[in-house]
């Protein structure tokens, strides 16, 4: 009797011990996913510096907006990299495993950090980005009392085909205009 109810306790903390430690889910899955403990905290006084590229700016840009709309902080962005907040950069010298469409997150308790070879990788790093925040982020207007916390993690990620798609059959089902217009913005996110 003492072995069985031994042997329960320690299978529910072995439970336990692995619903703490899990890896956020992430669609489609990245290439490398590795968890660390803590979390980076978004205030308003984050800010969101960006390499000195056109395309680059564009990318941070639309981040502020996004995070902005839902968190109702404003989010400044800068051309020169800083030490702190969320930093998106261009790599001067590219890397070769990541592609035109690759990137590299990096989230620290001080830094939130995507690198790519291209603006394009540094836009599917912050579809990344979203998807590891609360999913309140995705809400179009101001959500008091959440939390903006991002577990700390390293990802590297590329794609693994050259193409993607997604069907949508309108022959049977009629969809209006803006709801073509949102499932292709679903397309873009995952």
């Amino acid at each position: 009797m003492k072995k069985t109810i031994l042997a329960a306790v320690a299978v529910v903390g072995l439970m336990l011990s692995q619903a703490q430690t899990k890896s956020p889910s992430i669609i489609p899955i990245p290439a490398s996913l590795v968890s660390a403990s803590g979390t980076f905290v978004l205030t308003n006084q984050v800010g969101i510096s960006v390499t000195n590229q056109e395309a680059a700016k564009q990318v941070a840009n639309q981040l502020a907006q996004h995070l902005a709309q839902s968190t109702g902080f404003k989010f400044l962005v800068n051309n020169a990299l800083q030490e702190t907040g969320i930093r998106l950069q261009v790599l001067a010298k590219p890397n070769e495993n990541l592609g035109k469409e690759g990137y590299l997150l990096k989230v620290t308790e001080k830094t939130v950090t995507i690198s790519a070879n291209q603006a394009a990788g540094l836009f599917y790093g912050m579809q990344t980005l979203f998807q590891l925040m609360p999913k309140e982020i995705e809400s179009k207007t101001i959500q008091k009392g959440i939390a903006w916390t991002i577990p700390c993690v390293s990802i590297d990620d590329q794609p693994r085909f050259g193409w993607r798609g997604l069907m949508l059959d309108v022959s049977r089902h009629f969809f209006t205009k803006a709801e073509v217009k949102k499932f292709m913005d679903d397309m873009v996110r995952f």
